[in-house]
């Protein structure tokens, strides 16, 4: 639709549209999760207790940030960096609204994740991933991302990545699609 654009910007990792986008994203990862390899979604109870324990305080400044992204003005997606050391930055909670994919918002997401890794004096960014999670290993490696050893010990972590961060692109120059 014409007129329908990305904005993205800083919020806390407590806010409304926050917190609604963590439980997308949580709900979806865990269902899918489940549904591969014990065919049922996740239990209720236990997706309360996951979401209520890992509420994104690590993504607060002044050692992380969380983006939330808005297409045409609704939240949609999230990316979250957060120090890992003083030279590298972790990228997480990267998810886009199954409504709103195929816009560009995850690069974009990235991308802006990427910025605020560099504000935070990072030089490099890692992340983790599962295996049956094909479309975010697609984004990161057409994003630059190179496919490493384990960087950390998480338990449904299957795939690494890292990507050296040079300056940031100007907002004039060529951005990921």
């Amino acid at each position: 639709m014409a007129g329908m654009t990305w904005t993205i910007a800083p919020e806390p990792y407590d806010s409304p549209a926050a917190a609604a986008l963590w439980r997308a994203y949580y709900t979806e990862v865990s269902d899918r999760w489940y549904l591969l390899h014990e065919g049922h979604r996740t239990d209720p109870d236990e997706l309360e207790r996951e979401i209520a324990a890992r509420p994104g305080a690590e993504l607060a400044p002044p050692t992380g940030r969380l983006l939330v992204g808005r297409y045409a003005g609704t939240p949609a997606g999230t990316a979250g960096v957060r120090l890992l050391d003083a030279d590298t930055a972790e990228l997480t909670r990267v998810f886009v609204r199954e409504g709103a994919r195929g816009r560009g918002g995850a690069a974009l997401l990235v991308t802006a994740a990427e910025d605020a890794a560099r504000a935070l004096g990072a030089r490099r960014i890692v992340l983790d991933t599962r295996g049956d999670l094909v479309e975010a290993r697609a984004l990161y490696a057409r994003l630059g991302y190179t496919e490493t050893g384990p960087h950390n010990d998480e338990p449904y972590a299957e795939h690494w990545f890292r990507r050296e961060l040079g300056p940031a692109e100007s907002l004039s120059g060529p951005r990921p699609s």
